[in-house]
């Protein structure tokens, strides 16, 4: 046996093809990945390589056509939508491009509402959207609307809800990718300080400034993982291996 801990994320044979006009797309075609816990794995690669589509399908947005997923060693294979959104509540925080906040409801609501649905009771729930809300900057904005904020607020108020519940995988699907440079650096800053405090984190991307941030990076291309390489050494921070990653739509 083993001694080596339980991945807090295992993947194999993932299979993913998305049927419509014109000719099948092999969005995601046999891909086996594991993350430990407390790692952060940048998946990078051109539009149209099926990032998104894996990203989907190892948080239960989606269904593989095959293969299987476990989280921290139990296997997904039978759950249900009601059972994935209970996971998506407490083991998985997810933030997308385009935030995905409601946006009839305050910051503070949006923040808070996650928790509750887990049956974090009221006062708790209060007390940990206060404390991220301040640690991301936003300490103040409690009773705005997601539509008076700037986009980069935006995206902190997605991650202070994505991980409100403390959940062990973050994924993140091109979190700056509707930002501009000031709040792609704010989110790189963010997800390196939950990083260095051992958040696992799983973050597609095609911009290799926030690549850099990983401890390793897939480069996926064509549903399949062309490359998987480990950063140990290199600067956390700066792009200093954006020759190697710089990939555009």
């Amino acid at each position: 046996m083993s001694d080596r801990p339980t991945p807090v994320l295992r993947a194999e044979g993932l299979v993913k093809t998305h049927y419509g006009e014109g000719a099948p797309a092999h969005a995601v075609r046999g891909v086996d990945l594991c993350v430990r816990q407390g790692e952060f794995v940048a998946v990078t690669g051109p539009s149209g390589a099926g990032k998104s589509t894996l990203l989907h399908l190892l948080g239960g947005l989606q269904r593989p056509d095959a293969g299987s997923i476990w989280l921290d060693g139990d296997c997904t294979d039978a759950y249900g939508e009601a059972r994935w959104a209970v996971e998506r509540r407490k083991r998985i925080g997810i933030v997308f491009q385009f935030f995905n906040l409601v946006s009839n409801l305050s910051v503070a609501d949006n923040v808070e509402l996650p928790a509750l649905l887990a049956g974090v009771p009221p006062k708790q729930a209060r007390a940990e959207r206060e404390a991220l809300l301040a640690e991301l900057g936003l300490a103040g904005k409690e009773r705005s609307m997601p539509g008076e904020l700037s986009g980069g607020e935006q995206q902190r108020v997605a991650l202070a809800r994505a991980l409100v519940n403390h959940p062990p995988l973050l994924l993140a699907d091109e979190p700056a990718g509707s930002l501009d440079s000031k709040g792609t650096r704010e989110v790189m800053r963010l997800l390196s300080r939950f990083h260095q405090r051992g958040q696992s984190i799983v973050l597609v991307t095609h911009d290799a400034r926030l690549a850099s941030s990983a401890d390793r990076v897939i480069s996926f291309f064509d549903g399949r993982i062309a490359d998987d390489a480990e950063l140990d050494g290199m600067p956390t921070r700066g792009t200093g291996i954006s020759g190697v990653l710089e990939l555009r739509d």
